[in-house]
């Protein structure tokens, strides 16, 4: 079962295409590769693959690539033996052995080191992982699912990117649409977004009148879901007890 936090909302045609996909792809191992820019959903998508997984019981690790420094990647996914480096001060499993037996979600993987995306394909074509500073393999059992913001494609032909790794993470590849996609998911997203809020901050549910829905429609989301919940968060606490559309006007 998806946790209420990882549920898809809207009914857009984009949206239903998503659901087949995730339908057909989630009770198999087949490794998957999200893309779509900031913001759109990417680690939904990828918590719903994993809940209706038969992997949904085993662990569930996520990785920000983006976020580890490149010195630190390798003993981050691998592991590390003690004294490999200056602060391994004791012997650490990676994430992949962390997630042995369930999922592993490497997210932002566009923006992986040369050296790293070598030993990922590697552990892709052998099902092993050696520590940093080892020269035992360990033997894991683990589906991968991964999500860029990145045009990988293009990454290749710069050279930033394997071309082989791609092919290796690339067997089903969905792509999640922008906002402005999907405009008409809106009044369900803030409906959605105004509920969870107003519930978080112990609150009566604030409503949005619907020419307040409207201007919400009108605008451009660069920043896609995660924008329009700052902006409804934002608006229930400035706005009135049913948000207009001067509120939208004022604040946003």
């Amino acid at each position: 079962k998806v946790s209420k936090k990882y549920e898809m909302i809207g009914e857009s045609v984009a949206l239903h295409k998503i659901r087949e996909m995730i339908e057909k792809v989630a009770p198999t191992d087949a490794r998957v590769l999200i893309t779509g820019p900031n913001g759109t959903g990417k680690e939904v998508v990828a918590r719903q693959i994993y809940a209706l997984s038969s992997r949904s019981s085993a662990p569930f690790v996520e990785v920000n690539c983006a976020a580890i420094p490149s010195e630190l990647i390798e003993s981050e996914l691998f592991g590390h033996e003690k004294g490999a480096f200056t602060s391994a001060v004791k012997s650490r499993a990676g994430k992949f052995e962390q997630a042995n037996g369930g999922t592993i979600f490497l997210d932002e993987i566009g923006d992986m080191s040369l050296s790293a995306q070598a030993k990922v394909l590697r552990c892709l074509q052998e099902n092993v992982v050696s520590p940093v500073g080892s020269d035992k393999d360990i033997k894991i059992n683990v589906r991968v699912i991964a999500a860029t913001n990145k045009d990988l494609k293009a990454e290749i032909e710069k050279g930033t990117f394997r071309e082989d790794l791609y092919h290796r993470l690339s067997v089903i590849v969905i792509g999640v649409p922008s906002l402005d996609e999907r405009k008409e998911d809106i009044p369900l997203l803030v409906k959605h977004f105004a509920t969870q809020i107003c519930n978080e901050q112990g609150i009566v549910v604030k409503s949005f009148d619907e020419k307040a829905i409207a201007l919400l429609q009108e605008r451009s989301w660069t920043g896609n879901i995660r924008e329009l919940r700052n902006i409804v968060e934002r608006l229930i606490i400035l706005g009135g007890d049913c948000i207009s559309c001067e509120d939208v006007k004022l604040f946003v």
